[in-house]
């Protein structure tokens, strides 16, 4: 075999190489959102995560920012623990201790992979005694019952006497409610206009000592997921994560792919990379499948 011939097969599989690379880099899954890690079952774009969450949660490539997305209206996502699989979100309509304001409500889809926290603590404000549902009329006229949370009324006290913001509007603390929204079923959830309520507080994780001091509460919502029926963390994930790739789901073959660094795709893991011996190679499906190195130019010379 002439030099020649064999110079020219080496430069056409680099050739291939580079117009393969600058296709699959443009590709890549984020591994960050502004400040915060992203993970499985999150993912920044097609491809990448839970194609469950994608629908859900957004990264805004502008502003670096982390969103949840339901049909009540968009939210920023402060925080997220994967190790107890918790994501924290606040609401900017939400009434605190600094600020209150008329507030919307909140509210998950039906079919989201979310579920509120046990921890969550929803508290309606300034709501109508007469109109609002949350206050039932008794069958005899004589009054009315209410659907809150008797345990929890001392939370309503607290808001209206030892939050600033809240206690300077001079409300009648009968005007407040804690609640759970599965309470009232989907039709109120938290619809704020439906439960005749100005405005909402949600916080969670109160701390010890914390309860009569609603200034340290951590306003916001936390949200528990899980990874699928039985919530069972993908063992492939972890090899992909540990190489360095992002775990993230193929929608046209249904099943799981490895986003590597430069973008490409594997079915396993990004430890080839580390590997000098080894490149990858599209089959006609569009999969990227690890070949030996040696195989490609020797073979093919």
């Amino acid at each position: 075999m002439s030099l020649k011939c064999s110079s020219s097969s080496f430069f056409f599989v680099l050739f291939f190489f580079f117009l393969l690379s600058s296709h699959v880099s443009s590709q890549a899954c984020q591994k960050t959102c502004g400040q915060i890690p992203i993970k499985y079952p999150l993912g920044t774009g097609s491809g990448c995560g839970d194609p469950r969450f994608t629908r859900y949660i957004t990264c805004d490539p502008d502003q670096q920012t982390l969103t949840l997305t339901t049909h009540t209206g968009c939210y920023p996502i402060t925080s997220v623990d994967y190790a107890k699989q918790e994501i924290y979100v606040t609401d900017p309509s939400m009434s605190t201790c600094a600020c209150t304001r008329p507030s919307h409500g909140f509210g998950l889809d039906w079919d989201a992979p979310f579920s509120f926290h046990d921890d969550t603590v929803f508290t309606l404000l300034d709501c109508s005694v007469d109109e609002s549902p949350v206050f039932t009329p008794l069958s005899n006229g004589s009054g009315r019952v209410s659907l809150c949370d008797r345990q929890s009324s001392s939370i309503c006290t607290f808001l209206y006497s030892n939050c600033r913001a809240i206690s300077l509007i001079n409300l009648q603390v009968s005007t407040c409610c804690v609640y759970v929204p599965l309470d009232l079923g989907p039709s109120f959830e938290m619809d704020l206009n439906k439960l005749k309520c100005s405005s909402y507080s949600g916080f969670y994780n109160l701390g010890p000592g914390q309860e009569s001091h609603p200034e340290n509460w951590n306003y916001g919502i936390a949200l528990k997921y899980k990874f699928n029926v039985f919530d069972e963390y993908p063992g492939v994930c972890g090899g992909c994560e540990r190489s360095n790739g992002a775990c993230g789901f193929n929608t046209q073959t249904s099943s799981f792919v490895c986003n590597c660094p430069g973008g490409i795709n594997t079915t396993s893991d990004c430890f080839f990379l580390y590997n000098s011996a080894s490149i990858l190679v599209p089959w006609l499906s569009r999969e990227w499948v690890m070949y030996p190195l040696h195989g490609l130019l020797f073979g093919w010379l």
